[in-house]
């Protein structure tokens, strides 16, 4: 079966470089798909697969039975997460879908070539995936899951997670201080020595008579 590959999507929590280790404790490398709702080609095909991998894995998967709380990979992003809680802003408008996989995905651009620099890639920027959809029922859990074949960089975007630019943190840079020239002291030549009226003797000239600073 081949994989389906989407239209462009925003990518978020990117774990497509290193795996993350996942609540059973296992290591998956994973990502995060944003699909905009205005693309109803991409999310017409994804449903039709996942319809297609049920009906393919009822008799073995499912014994012939079909779930009746069945879980899928797919998600509104203007509803909320299993957990109750609301999906970030950058949901909003969108299909939310989890793919993931045990081995690591290619990382390619727009011309197909590989992607290296884990600063290139990151959670909000736009491209594509390759996904396949599989069945599983383990432990009273139910559902269809998405594997993540490998994923395209299209274009960049507002990085989402609080990654910010040096630019951004330290803006313009700072203009270096110019030290003042220091004037050195210019030597007077002392004048003629007055005669203290009560003692009869010459008053003895002090430094501020000697030197002055300009």
């Amino acid at each position: 079966m081949g994989n389906l590959v989407t239209g462009k999507v925003r990518f978020s929590y990117a774990n497509v470089f290193e795996p993350r280790r996942t609540p059973n404790g296992e290591e998956k490398y994973s990502i995060m798909l944003l699909i905009p709702k205005s693309d109803t080609d991409t999310y017409q095909r994804i449903m039709t697969e996942i319809n297609k991998t049920l009906q393919e894995n009822l008799a073995d998967t499912f014994k012939g039975v079909m779930p009746t709380n069945l879980k899928t990979p797919i998600h509104d992003g203007d509803g909320v997460r299993q957990s109750g809680e609301p999906y970030g802003a950058e949901c909003k408008g969108c299909w939310v879908i989890t793919a993931n996989s045990n081995n690591e995905p290619e990382v390619v651009d727009a011309n197909c070539n590989p992607i290296i620099s884990k600063n290139e890639f990151y959670s909000g920027c736009y491209g594509r995936a390759s996904l396949r959809f599989y069945a599983y029922n383990q432990n009273g859990n139910r559902g269809i899951g998405c594997g993540l074949g490998n994923v395209q960089k299209l274009e960049d975007g507002q990085p989402l997670g609080g990654r910010t630019t040096a630019s951004e943190d330290f803006g313009a840079p700072i203009q270096p201080t110019v030290a003042q020239p220091v004037t050195a002291p210019v030597y007077q030549q002392p004048a003629a020595p007055q005669i203290d009226p009560i003692t009869g003797m010459p008053i003895q000239p002090t430094v501020n008579n000697i030197f002055r600073v300009n």
